[in-house]
């Protein structure tokens, strides 16, 4: 499933990311610096917080994500290259709101990274109605969205493998309904996620 990301099961850390950024960007260049800026926001708050596996660092899983949009969906926008390593930032550390986003990184990426975030449970303590308003604004999105939100989706569907299967079968439904129809009408990652989810399925 991962194997055409051959990048994905190498031992990566920040060199041989930023080794990747210098490629789009000089490392003088502003937008290098607020990719850097980024990358150290993004570890600095998950820092110490792991997967469910319990072994591997959640920051892994954000540069996975930025990874597949660097070297596999060939992404050199720098806004999106940020609202990638942001976006689980809000809706899981609340130090971290969208106005801050904003008022550090700009307001596509603080649109791009409320698109990428839940709502908060004080404004939608019903869950299921929490997820329907978050599934919903996705016909509203932009293509950037889906860029950075089906490569995440990828990740975690392709690495469902310390979960229950009752979990697997829940994210595997979920992706069915509401992801696979946005990666057909924007062509990106289809036939990647039919896999992972076949996989998922077993």
């Amino acid at each position: 499933m991962l194997e055409r990301m051959s990048f994905l099961k190498a031992a990566e850390n920040r060199e041989s990311f930023f080794r990747r950024i210098a490629q789009l960007y000089p490392t003088l260049d502003p937008r290098y610096k607020l990719i850097e800026k980024a990358y150290n926001d993004a570890k600095d708050a998950f820092r110490g917080i792991f997967r469910e596996d319990g072994e591997t660092r959640y920051f892994e899983h954000i540069r996975s994500v930025v990874l597949i949009l660097v070297d596999y969906l060939r992404v050199s926008d720098h806004e999106v290259i940020i609202a990638g390593l942001l976006h689980d930032i809000v809706e899981d550390k609340p130090e971290w709101t969208i106005e801050r986003v904003k008022k550090e990184y700009g307001e596509r990426v603080a649109l791009l990274v409320e698109y990428l975030s839940k709502p908060s449970k004080s404004e939608y303590p019903n869950s299921e109605e929490r997820e329907h308003v978050y599934h919903s604004r996705f016909q509203f999105a932009p293509r950037e969205f889906f860029l950075i939100k089906l490569a995440d989706r990828y990740h975690n569907v392709s690495t469902l493998w310390s979960c229950t299967k009752a979990k697997r079968m829940r994210k595997v439904e979920e992706t069915r309904r509401y992801y696979l129809p946005f990666a057909e009408k924007h062509q990106i990652l289809i036939h990647e996620l039919e896999e992972a989810l076949e996989i998922a399925s077993q």
